[in-house]
């Protein structure tokens, strides 16, 4: 057995033993009731925002959710959003080559465009998406919770509330305000590939004015992982380094609040490549500025509430090194060398009110309008495309921005507006429906409904059903990008997509949760490469269901997990649509080892992942992973810390890229065996 195996079985042994001592001594806190031990130790899961809007009983959303809270996040040792977000039930989170960016797969969906633009991810309810590519942009990679109050995910459509992107589900990141953050805290995290980390935030009172305020400043060397380009079958490593910055600030008076958000991501490797051929010199910069301020009144009238919000996005990525297209190796004798960089900024302003005059109604009315503009563009490259799409290199790198931009700036302005109404019409009924119509200035008008019926059939047991329509708007360079690989195609139309569910959430006792729910769509209208051309052709549908479960043994130990089962086909070939897994196993155990020491145990299995119709390379390899984490909480001195070690029995890990095209012959290989160290000091 190798030295690592062994040292890794000597850590899980002694692990276990803590764990086991747990059941023998029974070493827990007298002075709390379990019910406010639980709450203090994994925050309010029970209700979530996200589903309609405003506060309601998880069980009783219309919508299938999960809620992750900073309790609970420090629980499980998660140090980034991907930790967290890999144990939700029906989401896997994988990565594309360019960058290794994050791919957040919900159902079977959001995979086949390296984007990812069939997620929308949210940041206190406001869009995060940049335009070129309709994804997260650049500086979301690897990012910290610290700041993070909750997250709260849709899984299914939602566009009748959010609008474009809300395709196969909804991420809500909740970021802390002064009354979550009481006094001053300072942390460091460090860890495996030169990781580090460190930050304060603070939250209190400035005269009537509530301030909370985050900062963070982080770096690392990244994985170095060995894998083949298909452009040159030399091996060579990824590149995944990078340096952050991301802070945060939060402001409340009476009924005003105003919130900044600021990511830079510098230095950042490109991953497996952007073009999958391996690139460990060329870097790139990307800043994310959000700002929004926002004027709510409960009750504004009798019978009614409103809000309005107005807000600001700032959205840069440039390469500091023109990024290594084609090796040399492939087109002698400098290879294709090309620099794509852009800016964005984007204008939002929402209003909505909230009626309850009608007996047993809550009505809901929003409207808004977005100015999204990709104001600059800029093009070098050491090529340029001949009359037959033919690059032909014509130098040293070179700004061809006027001559043959990737793209020229483009602007889109988006008005909509929705209604919503959930209607008790008996003790145990619940219907809520609604609809949202949004008008774009480019490719025309969507409607989008929705409808639920939740039946409360006893105290413990609940039942649902979901029906949803939701689109993903083509992105800017899909419409208007000049590639002759890949061109903009301006008739582009949006890819919809309908969804049907059905869930059950049933409170078996005091100790034990179990949630069922099965589901199905048909998504049409896919936006795919034709002949050079994006074009909408085609569909997915699938079906699966997802099976979770929170067992609380006792006060001081609680079992969690899931499964997930989910199969796509593509309507083109009649086959699987690949890539994404047909089963996902997360199980994760918290055991209290005394009244100032927890451990955290997840494990995480993904199999059965095919590949497309025309990717001939072998099936990719299911994988199981443990990660562990011992950490101190509720003590008497000012201090938290935490150890957590990442793939325990260092598994081999690889997620998939895309084919045809560049693909990887190994596809990418996920980061091995990590060990991490976390200190915070609370003032």
């Amino acid at each position: 057995m190798a030295p690592s195996d062994v040292m890794s079985m000597a850590i899980l042994r002694s692990v276990c033993a803590m764990l086991a001592a747990v059941w023998t001594v029974g070493v827990f806190a007298e002075t709390l009731s379990e019910e406010e031990e639980l709450a203090l130790v994994y925050g309010d899961k029970a209700t979530v925002s996200i589903a309609t809007g405003s506060r309601q009983d998880l069980r009783r959303a219309p919508s299938v959710a999960s809620v992750v809270t900073a309790e609970d996040i420090a629980a499980m040792g998660a140090a980034d959003l991907d930790e967290v977000l890999e144990t939700v039930p029906g989401l896997h989170v994988s990565h594309s080559s360019i960058r290794y960016a994050s791919t957040y797969m919900i159902r079977g969906l959001g995979v086949g465009n390296q984007a990812n633009p069939q997620i929308l991810l949210l940041q206190n309810g406001i869009p995060m998406t940049t335009m070129y590519n309709g994804d997260r942009g650049s500086a979301w990679n690897v990012v910290p919770l610290e700041n993070v109050a909750r997250i709260e995910i849709i899984r299914g459509p939602g566009s009748a509330l959010y609008g474009a992107d809300a395709f196969a589900g909804v991420i809500n990141i909740i970021t802390k305000t002064a009354e979550d953050t009481p006094g001053t805290e300072f942390g460091m995290r460090v860890g495996s590939f030169n990781t580090r980390g460190v930050w304060t935030q603070h939250g209190g009172n400035a005269g009537e004015a509530e301030v909370a305020a985050y900062l963070r400043v982080g770096s690392s060397d990244g994985i170095k992982e060995v894998t083949r380009a298909k452009s040159s079958p030399a091996p060579g490593s990824v590149s995944t380094d990078y340096d952050a910055v991301d802070g945060g600030l939060n402001l409340a008076y009476d009924k005003w609040r105003f919130r900044a958000g600021y990511k830079l991501r510098d230095n950042v490797g490109t991953g497996a490549g952007v073009s999958s051929a391996l690139d460990p010199a060329s870097k790139s910069r990307a800043e994310h500025l959000t700002s929004d301020i926002s004027w709510t009144d409960p009750q504004f009238a009798q019978d009614w509430s409103v809000g309005v919000t107005a807000g600001y996005l700032y959205y840069s990525m440039e390469y500091r090194d023109n990024v290594m297209l084609l090796p040399p190796s492939a087109r002698p004798p400098d290879g294709l060398i090309g620099g794509p960089n852009q800016w964005e900024r984007q204008q939002r302003l929402s209003a909505f009110a909230a009626y309850s005059g009608l007996a047993d109604h809550s009505m809901r009315l929003g409207l808004g309008h977005d100015d999204l503009d990709l104001y600059r563009t800029k093009t070098i490259k050491n090529y340029l495309f001949d009359a037959s799409g033919v690059p032909v290199v014509t130098g040293p790198p070179t700004d061809y921005s006027d001559i043959q931009p990737h793209i020229r700036p483009q602007q889109r302005q988006v008005s909509y507006a929705y209604v919503q109404d959930e209607w008790r019409f008996s003790p145990d009924w619940t219907f809520t429906a609604g609809v949202r119509h949004d008008q774009y200035s480019d490719f025309g008008g969507t409607t989008n409904p929705r409808a639920a019926l939740v039946w409360e059939a006893a105290y413990n047991l609940s039942a649902k059903l979901l029906y949803g329509r939701a689109f993903r708007a083509p992105s800017f360079n899909e419409l208007y990008g000049i590639n002759p690989v890949a061109n903009g195609n301006p008739n582009l139309g949006p890819e919809t997509i309908g969804t049907s569910e059905a869930a059950v959430s049933w409170q078996v006792n005091q100790d034990l949760q179990m949630n069922l729910g099965v589901f199905r769509y048909d998504a049409k209208d896919i936006i795919r490469l034709v002949g050079g051309y994006f074009t909408n052709i085609g569909g997915v549908h699938g079906s699966g269901a997802e099976l979770e479960s929170v067992w609380d043994i006792d006060r001081g130990v609680r079992l969690t997990g899931n499964y997930s089962f989910q199969e796509s086909v593509d309507e083109e070939t009649q086959a699987d649509a690949g890539y994404a897994p047909h089963h996902h196993l997360f199980l994760r155990g918290d055991a209290r080892l005394s009244l100032s020491l927890m451990a955290s145990m997840k494990i995480n299995w993904i199999a059965d992942r095919k590949r497309a119709v025309g990717d001939a390379r072998p099936e990719v390899a299911d994988f199981k992973t443990v990660d562990l984490c011992l950490r101190t909480g509720q003590t008497d001195i000012p201090w938290d810390f935490a150890v957590s070690i990442r793939n325990l029995f260092n598994a081999r890990v690889l997620e998939p890229t895309l084919a045809p095209g560049t693909a990887l012959p190994d596809d990418l290989p996920m980061a091995r065996r990590s060990f991490h160290i976390q200190a915070i000091l609370y003032l």
